[in-house]
């Protein structure tokens, strides 16, 4: 009934990726129709003629936002993007959302409305429909859960643990504004906390606070890459950095992987900013998260399709897994990968 504390292992001890090894190691997949569970952006269920994919994310306060610098509409909208964007990694297309909230009595009907706001307008434009969800009370705080449920052939799915050596590596868009986003606002709390009477400094950062605040799911470049006739070998979207999804890419695919730094893709304000706040912006594009860029490898004989697009790019390619994860900086040197994304388990 109670806790052995004498046995007690801390979860900070296994991180992220040790947890879900320990949830999956024990979990038996009964049902013929279950194709695909625990380990994937994912799940995938057999519903005949086509696969079903189904995703949940959970967004809490205090923990994913800060509504002190979150306006609830973005909140509303971002939290159906994220959980669209795990239907992208699968290069599947979204189709349904349930939205389940827990609110504590400090969120208004006018609150609530604002949050939905952004939450249909992500479902307008997105071409998604809202079809359940429940709601129920929060001793303090907000917790949004989304499930997001889109629709593929076999044939199209992409999991993790398709990458081949000698595979291109490819994002799209570009990395590490989210998490410079975030750092910007949080330094303009801190100066609001200080000094309640002062203005905010946001110009010239309107770019880096949209990926923070209002990202999109790349579904765009799901639909090119069908077009082009180009089925990616493996696939996952950037949510907790470019370093960690490789990690998951690579491990569950049993290969090594080597990028190139000079090849990753940063805009300029990311850039600008993140040397303002004294950091590497290589390291905030690999470590930051939160992009929900996609991230993809292809075979060699799809490069000259690949390159027609103007919002994907080849940083790298996949390497034995004897290998391990190198990082080729601008000055020729050989790095480890290190995987330091969001862990929220520390």
């Amino acid at each position: 009934m109670f806790e052995d504390r004498s046995k007690r292992t801390e979860l900070s001890e296994i991180g992220e990726f040790g947890l879900i090894d320990l949830i999956s190691k024990n979990t038996e997949l009964l049902n013929s129709s279950t194709i695909k569970g625990i380990g994937d952006d994912c799940a995938v269920l057999d519903a005949g003629h086509q696969k079903v994919l189904i995703s949940t994310d959970l967004l809490v306060e205090g923990v994913h936002f800060d509504l002190t610098y979150t306006p609830l509409k973005h909140l509303g909208y971002k939290a159906v993007a994220v959980n669209l964007s795990d239907i992208a990694a699968m290069n599947a297309i979204p189709q349904q959302i349930t939205v389940s909230l827990a609110l504590s009595n400090r969120f208004s009907i006018e609150a609530v409305e604002e949050l939905y706001k952004g939450i249909h307008l992500a479902c307008k434009k997105h071409k998604v429909d809202l079809v359940g969800g429940d709601t129920t009370s929060s001793q303090k705080g907000l917790i949004i859960s989304i499930t997001a449920i889109g629709y593929a052939s076999d044939d199209q799915i992409v999991y993790r643990n398709g990458a081949k050596e000698h595979d291109l590596i490819c994002v799209s868009g570009d990395l590490g504004g989210a998490y410079v986003g975030l750092l910007s606002l949080q330094q303009e709390k801190s100066e609001f906390v200080a000094n309640p009477d002062m203005q905010p400094e946001l110009d010239g950062k309107e770019y880096i606070l949209e990926r923070q605040l209002k990202p999109e799911p790349r579904t765009d470049i799901v639909l090119e890459l069908q077009k082009l006739g180009i089925k990616p070998s493996a696939m996952m979207d950037i949510s907790d950095g470019l370093g960690s999804e490789l990690k998951h890419i690579c491990k569950q695919s049993g290969v090594g992987c080597t990028i190139y730094e000079e090849k990753i893709p940063i805009f300029q304000q990311t850039w600008d900013i993140a040397r303002k706040f004294d950091l590497d912006p290589t390291t905030c594009a690999l470590n930051g998260g939160e992009d929900y860029e996609l991230v993809f490898t292809i075979k060699q004989s799809d490069y000259e399709r690949i390159k027609t697009l103007n919002d994907v790019h080849v940083i790298g390619h996949i390497t034995n897994e004897e290998s391990g994860l190198t990082l080729i900086t601008k000055n020729g040197v050989s790095a480890p990968i290190k995987a330091q994304g969001w862990d929220g388990l520390k």
